[in-house]
């Protein structure tokens, strides 16, 4: 399941430098996750590091990129291998 920014977002700007895929940017308005690169820290930590630091919860899942832990580890390997490869 990849997470998404809900538009509570106040832009405190935490939430990017912890994300260990580079998945989250700064949008239009607001930040946002790219779902092809959330894993939701699987392969790195045991919990979403931007929903850790968020200090007003606007990450939930994003019900349109719904993913079991074994999809998001797949998608944690095939990034490392691409990182190593750049």
């Amino acid at each position: 399941m990849a997470l998404m920014i809900t538009s509570e977002c106040i832009n405190c700007d935490v939430c990017e430098p912890e994300c260990p895929n580079d998945a989250i940017f700064m949008g239009i308005e607001i930040y946002e996750i790219n779902p092809a690169k959330c894993t939701e820290c699987v392969g790195h930590f045991d919990e979403p590091q931007c929903v850790q630091v968020c200090p007003v919860d606007c990450i939930p899942t994003h019900p349109e990129h719904v993913e079991s832990k074994d999809s998001l580890w797949v998608k944690y390997q095939r990034l490392q291998a691409a990182a190593k490869d750049a």
